[in-house]
């Protein structure tokens, strides 16, 4: 099962290109440095009103505040629910300001707007708007944009946006656009898009690019990606240069993509320390597949604080990794309880691992719940460990009609075994062509078995490619048997690499007969028997007596022996015998002439006719002869007629 949740955006409206009342809704008096086509120069301002303007918001005297909010009095007690500012702490004394200080805003605004400025109209119209007064907004925002002011345009675009009137509210903010406002251009491109004029949608978005709206070279960016436009990677950083958290991190994907990692990795970080979350969940990636897991998991931990499941999940695994299985289960649990079907799915591994069934059986669920098939397959797995065969096809078949390639494979190999060819052959098929190799292999060897032998190497062969051990190892016997040996090394080659303890073994054998790579042949003999390959045991054991080293020759024949070998309970017999401990030695040539190894049944004979015991000398000569291979049975039949004539005279 491979490591695959909740998308957390990890950004807000930046990326959704919604419209948005708090982003667009603008005042005269807004001055950002990024956009210079919103600078209050060219406006009028009648500074004959007192306490209105720009300038008057950040210049304002101390004669003049006072004069706008009245005197401070000392403090008085006050009746419960009274408005007075004196009784608050400081948290709500300094909001009971601002509310007094917006208040006092609004009525300035409002009546230099009734008596006919449009500046304040605009600034009033902005601040309703803001404030989701959208009633009173209007009229206002309606009298300054027919006077020309293009932020009342734009915002009252934006309020009949939001009151469903899409075809006036894009009038208005083209006029707004076509007078220099770049967020009108912005909202005007959108909607554009979104209606599939995609050509003029371009030109606007363009417009608000050029002009330093940020959100505009994002949206223009995203566009060209739809196209596959390579310009797209222009505008994405234009707009990332000018904070957008988002355009940082598509622009990581497409460097990524591209191969420039190193690039990506700038741009994640990027995104990432302005907490996007996805942005860190890829930081994460790009870490660990270095090695780097400490920092991976710092950038995992802030992906999944944001709201990332994947992130949890991925901390998950570099915890387990790590060797806190304890923590990595509550990541998991965390990202699990969020949508995540691959945490889930972990989490019942780790309780079916432990032992604990019914802890993994509910995860399992979790994750089949959460649309993650492996879910169904691994319930199918469990339950096959538990001796519930009925339940554990029941769950293979439902992964494997969702498509779990693995599933199929299952399924086939439960119905094969009870004798259902022909109802597996499908599965095994299925499996195959979805690219699961032990299906590929399971086929091939349907078809060998039917003696289809073409048909056989070819799944045989498709399977080798994607690195399966036995598939190579079948292809290799194919080869050696039509005496191609040159072939023959390179698939048993490709069989040990791929995990074939019997590959191994053929491939030391094969060249140790031809006599000309004896340290490579031993590297495999190891390998073999590391795996546990009791044949590859026993030839480490002759060859480590060879050269003398008698203590490291018995412990790979008794490594070999107590697994079931009988060669190698011979050969530990023999070397136990030359070290006088003869009664040992005596146990384990009888374990092997008992598993029918003809050479020691003689052994015994011999040694009871030494011991004076001519009945047991005889029974062990009996097996002997029977158990062969011809020369030994030839010396038993010898040594049976002297006990003969010798019991006889």
């Amino acid at each position: 099962m491979k490591l695959i949740g909740r998308n957390g955006s990890g950004a807000g409206p930046e990326q959704t290109g919604a419209h948005d009342t708090e982003t667009w809704a603008q005042s005269p008096d807004d001055t950002q440095s990024a956009l210079p086509a919103q600078r209050t120069s060219g406006l009028t301002v009648p500074r004959s009103v007192p306490g209105y303007g720009p300038d008057s918001l950040v210049r304002l005297s101390a004669s003049d505040f006072a004069a706008a909010v009245g005197p401070y009095t000392p403090a008085r007690r006050t009746e419960p629910g009274s408005d007075d500012l004196d009784d608050l702490d400081g948290a709500s004394f300094e909001t009971a300001l601002a509310a007094r200080e917006q208040a006092a805003l609004e009525g300035r605004h409002r009546e230099a707007a009734d008596g006919g400025d449009p500046g304040a109209a605009s600034q009033l119209g902005a601040l309703l708007l803001r404030r989701g007064d959208l009633a009173d907004a209007e009229p206002y925002l309606r009298a300054a944009a027919a006077a020309g002011q293009r932020a009342a345009a734009n915002n009252l675009g934006v309020l009949l946006h939001q009151q469903g009137h899409r075809a006036e509210a894009a009038q208005w903010w083209r006029q707004a656009a076509v007078a220099g406002s770049a967020p009108a251009a912005h909202a005007l491109g959108l909607q554009l898009r979104d209606q599939g004029e995609e050509e003029a949608a371009e030109y606007w978005l363009h417009f608000a690019a050029d002009h330093g709206h940020p959100l505009g070279a994002y949206a223009l960016g995203d566009l060209m990606e739809h196209r596959r436009d390579v310009r797209a990677e222009r505008w994405f950083k234009v707009s990332a240069d000018a904070g957008h958290r988002e355009a940082a991190y598509r622009l990581a994907r497409m460097r990524e993509a591209a191969g420039d990692k190193e690039t990506a990795e700038t741009w994640y970080r990027t995104a990432a320390a302005r907490s996007h979350a996805r942005a860190a969940l890829r930081l994460g990636v790009l870490l660990e597949e270095r090695q780097d897991h400490e920092e991976a998991a710092r950038w995992y931990r802030q992906s999944a604080q944001n709201g990332e499941a994947r992130a949890a999940c991925a901390l998950g695994f570099l915890l387990r990794d790590a060797g806190d299985p304890t923590a990595a289960a509550e990541w998991w649990q965390e990202a699990a309880e969020a949508g995540d079907g691959n945490a889930a799915n972990a989490l019942g591994a780790l309780h079916a691992g432990r032992g604990e069934s019914a802890e993994a059986e509910h995860w399992y669920r979790v994750a089949m719940e959460a649309g993650d098939h492996n879910g169904a397959f691994n319930l199918g797995l469990l339950c096959a460990g538990l001796g519930r065969g009925t339940q554990a096809e029941q769950w293979y078949r439902r992964a494997a009609y969702a498509g779990h390639r693995e599933a199929c494979n299952a399924l086939a190999v439960v119905l094969l075994q009870r004798g259902d060819e022909s109802g597996a052959e499908p599965w095994f098929s299925k499996a195959a062509e979805a690219g699961s190799v032990d299906g590929a292999f399971n086929l091939g060897v349907l078809h060998a078995g039917r003696g289809e032998q073409q048909q056989a190497h070819e799944w045989y062969a498709r399977a080798a490619a994607e690195g399966h051990g036995e598939a190579a190892l079948q292809l290799a016997v194919a080869q050696e048997q039509r005496g191609h040996l040159g072939a023959a090394l390179d698939r048993y080659r490709q069989a040990a690499m791929g995990g074939s303890a019997e590959g191994a073994f053929r491939l030391a054998s094969l060249l140790d007969r031809r006599g000309d790579a004896d340290a490579e042949a031993e590297h495999w003999y190891a390998v073999a028997a590391d795996a546990g390959h009791r044949r590859a045991q026993v030839r480490m054991g002759v060859r480590a007596a060879e050269r003398g080293a008698l203590e490291i020759a018995e412990s790979w024949y008794r490594r070999a022996a107590e697994s079931g070998s009988r060669s190698a309970a011979f050969n530990l017999g023999l070397l136990l015998a030359r070290q006088d401990s003869e009664t040992e030695a005596v146990l384990w040539y009888t374990r092997a002439a008992d598993a029918g190894h003809g050479r020691a049944a003689l052994r015994l004979a011999l040694l009871a006719l030494r011991r004076g015991e001519p009945v047991q000398a005889e029974n062990w000569c009996r097996r002997a002869a029977d158990s062969g291979p011809a020369e030994v049975a030839e010396r038993a039949s010898r040594l049976l007629g002297a006990l003969h004539a010798e019991l006889s005279a």
